[in-house]
């Protein structure tokens, strides 16, 4: 009959436990795990196999969702999207981000607000493009609607300076072309940042006349 030797440390990762079954490793476990399952050195092993094959693998694809968000922070949607396109099966996916969005790990709302004021502030997005970016990673419409007007609101953002704005900092990097080029270039960067076409004539008449220098 199969029992535990030992519950060690992983040397993997940390903040998880090896359990070996007769000075073999079985399964990588959380603490929260052997407190819940009473495993212990000493154990019989065999009726706890499954269960425990079970709960290693649900952790395994939460730590990895946790991996993910770490490096750049994800709408619930587009983490469950990429992590069932790294082959990992939906309903341990749907466990993990449940278990994520418990925690407040894992936010639409607040990812939604972070990242619009990144990019109005930041790149000089239009409320249209950053719609169709947070829509693009996931975020409902609504929240995603209701997070841009907090942040425009927040940060006392007129559309039509930001885009003034980013004209001229779009300029410093045009400043050696000539009129009709460098206007062309201002105009494609600027329709990519899915400003109107009334704005972005608007921004570029007010930078051309302008007294102010771009190096400024």
């Amino acid at each position: 009959m199969a029992s535990i030797t030992a519950i060690v440390p992983s040397v993997r990762k940390a903040g998880r436990f090896d359990v070996l079954v007769d000075g073999r490793h079985e399964a990588t476990v959380s603490l929260e795990i052997i407190e819940r399952m009473g495993l212990a050195a000493g154990r019989a092993y065999d009726a706890l196999r499954a269960d425990v094959e079970r709960e290693a693998a649900l952790l395994a694809t939460y730590d990895r969702a946790l991996n993910m968000l770490a490096l750049r922070a994800r709408s619930a949607r587009e983490l469950r999207r990429q992590l069932v396109k790294k082959g990992e099966p939906a309903d341990r996916v749907d466990a993990a981000i449940a278990r994520l969005v418990a925690a407040g790990l894992l936010d639409d709302a607040a990812f939604a607000r972070q990242f619009a004021r990144s990019k109005a502030t930041g790149a000089g997005m239009s409320r249209r493009r950053i719609q169709q970016e947070l829509a693009r990673r996931g975020v409902a419409r609504d929240v995603g609607d209701g997070a841009i007007a907090d942040v425009f609101a927040e940060e006392a953002l007129d559309e039509g300076a930001v885009v003034e704005q980013a004209a001229r900092k779009k300029l410093r990097s045009l400043k050696n072309l000539d009129a009709e080029t460098r206007n062309r270039r201002l105009y494609a960067f600027l329709a990519r940042r899915g400003y109107d076409l009334d704005d972005i004539r608007h921004a570029i008449r007010a930078v051309a006349a302008s007294d102010i220098d771009p190096d400024e």
